[in-house]
């Protein structure tokens, strides 16, 4: 069994398990518990890990790192912390590691305090480490010890916390070959409870399909010999697409680091994708996630105290921001240097191409953005259509593709993806139809992997493709007015085959001797029949004449 597939098994265990446990709970309120337990786990074990390769424990009568550290003196736990914190960016204490956790569990031991002095032990040592105050402090706060929902007592809450310990300390998370699967079994739980939580999964989740061929885009010109790649998610929800960039650039070779910025405006979903990094072995250090509203905030970096700007640029953008979202276009945006080189703001009922336009703006001049937007940002006029027009002479959009109906959770709409460069080599723009390709799906349709392969390998090769691909050029683009609809560029309609009336005409006359013979048998055996009174042999009577 593969490591994706062992991964897979655990986590549809889990999920059984979990559909048990949560009762009546909305499967995105339940989501906050057993993904922040797991998250614990996985910060606690880290740390015996670390401690285990740093040789501070003598192991040498067997025994683990953690029991080893429960019986670290008072007076040393202090410095045991602080190497923690100053390595990792946080550090548990002995009585809260998760292994002292579970043995209380088991051994019915815990009291309904220990919960809540755990997480905020966890958030006092948050602190010692200032650098990585942002990255640890509060990442628990969604998992509410005093939901009622629970329980309607504190010991029925504790009860209930006690069992999803039990679940998440039910499984070795390690494949056949001893390699840690925890994230991706994270991962996979992301993609169960987005599934269940219907409109509100748009929030944290990008099906990880569509995530790769965005993840594929940006990664097509990476140089192997570059020591790091910068990737930033504007809308980052669950940080799952920015984790697919890393696992494109490793499939292509590149193993080098990669730096992880994001900006989320949900709290939850921040540190959700917090929780996902790290458990997928991102450290701290190579991250730069913040909890903010990308649009009023510009960041990363922005104009200083004396209004000049300082942008940050990337190597890759990836982006699936809330679709056609309300913001606050007021004039002053005119001036903010995101905006105002395209004559227009987004509409206040449309902030698409306001996303968009953030994210071109911290785009490096070498790199490629891809983002994924309703197909209503090809088409519309007013504002939005002197915006396209502007990005089209500058000639930063470089391919248009138009992608299947219900691939998300959140909606059923066909989505497109549109692929930025500043280094353009000409000024056409390379359009892909890919919306016929892919898998039905009982709820959703589903990009196979030869699905996602034909839209890279055509985006490299850049040729046109009968009913599937064509090289617009700037005059074809004039000539449309700057409209991008893409059935305009790429002709994919299908004749139908010509009809042989002399075939048809048989069919009929066929079908209609097979009626007239099925009815004569029909009356025949009504003649058989006798009503039994004289009603029923009255309405015999009218159907026998109806045959006939």
């Amino acid at each position: 069994m593969s490591k994706r597939e062992e991964a897979q098994d655990i986590t549809s265990q889990l999920w059984a398990m979990a559909n048990d446990l949560r009762g009546n709970m909305d499967a995105s309120e339940f989501r906050n518990y057993i993904l922040g337990f797991m998250f614990y786990r996985y910060l606690s074990e880290h740390q015996e890990m670390h401690w285990e390769r740093s040789g501070l424990f003598d192991l040498a009568n067997g025994g683990s790192v953690n029991d080893a550290y429960v019986k670290v003196p008072e007076d040393e736990i202090k410095d045991y912390l602080e190497d923690a914190a100053s390595e990792l960016g946080y550090a548990i204490a002995p009585q809260f590691t998760w292994r002292t956790i579970t043995e209380k569990v088991q051994d019915s031991k815990i009291k309904p305090s220990d919960f809540q002095d755990m997480l905020d032990d966890f958030n006092q040592n948050a602190q010692i480490n200032p650098n990585s105050q942002q990255d640890f402090r509060g990442i628990f706060n969604d998992v509410n010890l005093g939901n009622s929902r629970l329980g309607n007592s504190t010991v029925s809450r504790a009860q209930a916390l006690s069992r999803i310990v039990k679940l998440v300390d039910e499984f070795n998370y390690n494949d056949e070959s001893g390699h840690d699967i925890l994230g991706d079994v994270y991962e996979y739980l992301i993609a169960k409870f987005a599934g269940n939580s219907g409109k509100k999964a748009g929030e944290f989740y990008t099906p990880h399909e569509v995530s790769k061929v965005l993840a594929r885009l940006v990664t097509i010109d990476f140089k192997a010999g570059d020591s790091q790649f910068t990737v930033y998610d504007p809308t980052m929800g669950s940080g799952s697409l920015l984790l697919t960039v890393q696992e494109a650039l490793s499939e292509a070779g590149f193993h080098d680091r990669v730096h992880f910025h994001g900006q989320e405006l949900n709290t939850t979903t921040f540190n959700l994708a917090r929780m996902n990094l790290m458990m997928h072995g991102v450290d701290y250090q190579n991250m730069d996630l913040r909890n903010a509203d990308t649009l009023e905030m510009d960041w990363p970096d922005g104009a200083d105290a004396d209004g000049v700007d300082h942008p940050r640029n990337f190597d890759a953008v990836v982006a699936n921001p809330p679709y056609s979202s309300k913001w606050d276009n007021n004039a002053n945006k005119l001036k903010d240097p995101r905006f105002k080189d395209y004559g227009k703001l987004a509409p206040a009922s449309k902030a698409d191409f306001a996303f968009l336009l953030h994210g071109l703006y911290h785009l490096a001049d070498q790199g490629r953005m891809a983002i994924v937007l309703p197909h209503g940002v090809l088409f519309r006029g007013a504002a939005e259509g002197t915006i396209r027009q502007a990005l089209i002479e500058k000639n930063y959009l470089d391919a248009v593709i138009g992608m299947p109906a219900k691939l998300f959770y959140s909606t059923s709409i066909p989505t497109t993806i549109l692929v930025f460069s500043k280094h353009k080599p000409t000024k056409d723009i390379f359009f892909i139809d890919a919306s016929a390709h892919f898998e039905k799906g009982k709820n959703q349709n589903i990009l196979r992997d030869e699905d996602i392969d034909k839209i890279i390998e055509t985006y490299k090769t850049r040729q046109d493709v009968e009913k599937y691909a064509h090289v617009a050029t700037l005059d074809e683009i004039k000539e449309n007015e700057f409209n991008l609809n893409i059935p305009r560029y790429v002709d994919t309609f299908e004749e139908e085959p010509p009809v042989d009336v002399d075939k048809l005409v048989a069919d009929i006359k066929d079908t209609n001797s097979q009626i007239k013979t099925l009815q004569s048998d029909l009356g025949d055996m009504l003649d058989d029949l006798v009503g039994q009174d004289a009603v029923a042999q009255q309405q015999l009577e009218a159907i026998k004449r109806i045959l006939r």
